[in-house]
């Protein structure tokens, strides 16, 4: 896997999620003004590795 990082055709920076066979898994959702900020949000997903899973199909009584 691999992220990549790239400004799209308005010049913001954005970044996508890339796996071994080419398909992209994830992405920014967003473009980002600043580098930095999409680099921010790329730390924020590696760091998601630890985040619980929630079935939200389940029925709360």
């Amino acid at each position: 896997m691999r992220f990549e990082l790239y400004r799209d055709a308005s010049g913001h920076w954005r970044w996508r999620l890339r796996v071994q066979n080419g398909h992209v898994i994830a992405d920014s959702g967003e473009g980002y003004a600043r580098r930095e900020d999409c680099e921010h949000g790329i730390a924020l997903v590696k760091q998601s590795g630890t985040a619980s899973t929630v079935d939200m199909t389940t029925k709360i009584a």
